[in-house]
C-alpha cells in the first residue's frame, strides 16, 4: 500500500492557479498586448510633446511612466490575481480546503486513490484522473483538466513521495 501524508496551505493554492495562469495562451496574450501596446501608445504621445510642442520634461514624464507600465504591470497583475484567489473562496470553504491530507492507493483495490482531507473522507477512480505532473517543488495529480490534488514536496510529512506519484501514474495509465 503506498500512502502519503502532507500539509496543503494558501500558499500551494495560489502557485497551481499561478500556473493554470502562466500557461493560459490567451491570457498571456492580453498580459503581452498590454505590456507593449500601452506603453508604446504612451512613447508616440510623449514623442508627440517633444516633437510639436517641444517640451521636453513632459515627454520625459510620460516615457518613464510607459516604461514603468511594461515593467510593473504583469507584477501587479499577479498581485491582483493572488487576491481574486483568495477571494473565490468562503471562511468555511478555506477551512475544508487547508490543512492535512492523506492520500492512499491500494494495490488490491487498484481502482481508487483514497483521500482524507479536512473535508472528509473521498475516493477517487483512477480512470477518472487524467495524468500525474512533476515540478520543482510540487507533484500535480490532475482531477480534470483544470483541477488537481496539488502535492508541495516540503510539507510531506510521511511516506515516499517520488514512490507514491509513480504509483499513481502507472495506475492512471493502466486505467485508462
Amino acid at each position: 500500500m503506498f500512502e502519503i501524508e502532507y500539509e496543503f496551505r494558501e500558499d500551494d493554492l495560489i502557485h497551481f492557479n499561478e500556473v493554470q495562469f502562466t500557461r493560459n495562451e490567451d491570457i498571456q496574450s492580453n498580459i503581452r498586448k498590454n505590456r507593449w501596446l500601452v506603453p508604446a501608445v504612451m512613447g508616440l504621445i510623449g514623442s508627440f510633446y517633444y516633437f510639436y510642442y517641444g517640451d521636453k520634461n513632459s515627454a520625459a514624464y510620460i516615457v518613464v511612466i510607459a516604461a514603468l507600465w511594461g515593467w510593473l504591470s504583469p507584477k501587479v497583475m499577479m498581485l491582483d490575481l493572488r487576491r481574486q484567489i483568495l477571494a473565490n473562496y468562503t471562511y468555511k470553504e478555506k477551512n475544508a480546503m487547508f490543512g492535512t491530507y492523506t492520500l492512499t492507493i491500494d494495490p488490491a483495490q487498484a481502482q481508487y486513490l483514497l483521500e482524507k482531507s479536512p473535508s472528509g473522507k473521498h475516493k477517487m477512480l483512477l480512470s477518472d484522473l487524467v495524468r500525474v505532473e512533476y515540478s520543482k517543488h510540487y507533484v500535480y495529480i490532475y482531477i480534470s483538466l483544470s483541477t488537481a490534488l496539488v502535492i508541495p514536496r516540503e510539507t510531506v510529512k510521511s511516506g515516499d513521495l517520488a514512490a507514491f506519484a509513480k504509483q499513481a501514474e502507472q495506475m492512471i495509465e493502466r486505467a485508462a
